[in-house]
C-alpha cells in the first residue's frame, strides 16, 4: 500500500497492511534528528521516520503588521494573523490582550485582517511534487479559540461568557469571518490535491476540560460545525488537533462533524486509549497515543517499543487509529533514538542499510532515497 492509501484507511475506520504513523516535530528536532542520523535534508528524516502523511500551508501576503514573522519588534517571537504580538519558547505567549474589557463596538471596529492576505499561490507546486503518495494535510490552523484567548485574556473571555455573551458572539464572529474566508481561498485553489483539513484548538487541561459541554455547545460548537461542513463540502476529512483532557467534549465533536482527533494524550484525565477507543472508536479516528514526556522523552527505547506495541494492540482493531507522539510537535529535547524506536515498532520492519542514510541503518526497504 501507498502512504496515502494506508493513511486514508485509517480514517475510513479499515484496517491496512499496517497502521498508519504521523510525525509532527519542532523544526529544532527535526534539524537534531537529522545531523544524528546523517541524513541530508528534512524530507529524508521524515522518510527515514515512515511518515505516511505531508502537510502544505499557504503563505502570507498582506502588510507587515499582521504578518507573522516580519517586520517583529525585539523579544517578539511571532504575531498571529490578528496583529498579536507573542514572546516566549517557541510560539510564544502574547504580550497583551488589545480587546481585554472591549465592548461590542470597539471589537467591531477593531482592524481585522483581510482573508486575501492569505497567499495561495505555492500551494498545487507543494502539494503536487509529492505525486499522490502520502495523505496530504492542508488549510488554516484556525485556532479561533486560542485567537480569542490572545485579543481579550482568558479572564476576561471566560467570564464574559458568563456575563456579556454578546462581547464573546461579536469576537467570535470576526474571527471566524477570516478562517472561514482564508480556508475558502486554500480550497479553492488546491482541495482537490488534499485529503484532510487540519484545525487546531487546544479544549483540554491535564485535569479535565477548559469550559464545560453547556459553554462549549453555545459558544464554540457552532463554529467548529461550520469548518468541518466546509471541510466536508470539499471532500475532505476534518482533523481536530486538540491537547489535554477533553473527553467530556468528545461526543460533541462528532455531533460537529470531526473525524479524527490529532495528538491524544493519555496521561491526561478522562484520555485512557482503551476507553476512548471502547466508546468512540467507530466513529473518531484518533491520532496519538504514545506518551511525549514520560515515555518518549524520559523512557528508555525498549519502554518505547513495549508502549508502542500496547498501544496498537488496543487501538489498531477496525482501523481509525495513527501512531504518533501526544504532543502535536516532538520536541527538541526527545532522544533521537526513542523516535526511531516508536516508528520502527510501529512499521514493524528489520533494519537494513539505506544508501540515502551513509552507515546508518534504515528500517524501510521500501525507502525510495
Amino acid at each position: 500500500m501507498t502512504s496515502r492509501e494506508r493513511a486514508m484507511a485509517a480514517f475510513n475506520h479499515q484496517e491496512s497492511d499496517r497502521v498508519p504513523v504521523w510525525c509532527g516535530a519542532s523544526p529544532e528536532f527535526i534539524e537534531k534528528a537529522r545531523k544524528q542520523l546523517g541524513l541530508p535534508d528534512a524530507e529524508s528524516v521524515f522518510l527515514r521516520f515512515g511518515d505516511d502523511f505531508r502537510r502544505v500551508k499557504a503563505g502570507y501576503k498582506g502588510p507587515d503588521a499582521y504578518s507573522p514573522d516580519r517586520a517583529l519588534r525585539p523579544g517578539v517571537a511571532s504575531r498571529t494573523p490578528f496583529g498579536v504580538e507573542r514572546h516566549g519558547y517557541a510560539y510564544g505567549q502574547p504580550i497583551n490582550h488589545p480587546l481585554a474589557g472591549a465592548t461590542v463596538e470597539r471589537i467591531h471596529a477593531y482592524p481585522w485582517p483581510d482573508p486575501a492576505w492569505v497567499d495561495v499561490s505555492r500551494l498545487r507546486a507543494e502539494a503536487s511534487r509529492y505525486q499522490g503518495r502520502y495523505a496530504m494535510l492542508g488549510g488554516d490552523w484556525s485556532p479561533f479559540f486560542h485567537d480569542a484567548i490572545d485579543l481579550m485574556g482568558m479572564e476576561d473571555l471566560l467570564l464574559a461568557m458568563l456575563d456579556e455573551p454578546e462581547r464573546v458572539d461579536a469576537l467570535l464572529s470576526h474571527l471566524m469571518e477570516y478562517y472561514m474566508g482564508s480556508n475558502l481561498r486554500i480550497f479553492e485553489e488546491s482541495a482537490d490535491l488534499l485529503d484532510i483539513f487540519f484545525i487546531g484548538n487546544d479544549l483540554g487541561s491535564q485535569t479535565g476540560p477548559l469550559i464545560g459541554e453547556e459553554l462549549f455547545r453555545r459558544f464554540l460548537f457552532p463554529h467548529l460545525k461550520n469548518l468541518a461542513s466546509l471541510g466536508h463540502e470539499y471532500g475532505l476529512k476534518v482533523m481536530l488537533h486538540c491537547c489535554g483532557g477533553f473527553e467530556p467534549l468528545i461526543p460533541a465533536m462528532i455531533e460537529a462533524g470531526i473525524d479524527a482527533l490529532q495528538s491524544l494524550q493519555p496521561s491526561a484525565a478522562g484520555m485512557d486509549p482503551a476507553a476512548l477507543k471502547s466508546r468512540y472508536g467507530k466513529q473518531m479516528v484518533f491520532n496519538g497515543c504514545i506518551d511525549s514526556h514520560h515515555v518518549l522523552i524520559d523512557g528508555t527505547p525498549d519502554l518505547v517499543r513495549d508502549t508502542t506495541r500496547k498501544i496498537i494492540s488496543i487501538m489498531k482493531p477496525g482501523g481509525g487509529f495513527v501512531v504518533s507522539a501526544s504532543h502535536d510537535f516532538i520536541l527538541e529535547e526527545t532522544p533521537v533514538e526513542n523516535v526511531l524506536a516508536m516508528f520502527d515498532t510501529a512499521s514493524d520492519q528489520n533494519p537494513v542499510t539505506c544508501p540515502g542514510s551513509g552507515s546508518n541503518p534504515c528500517s524501510r526497504p521500501a525507502c525510495p532515497m
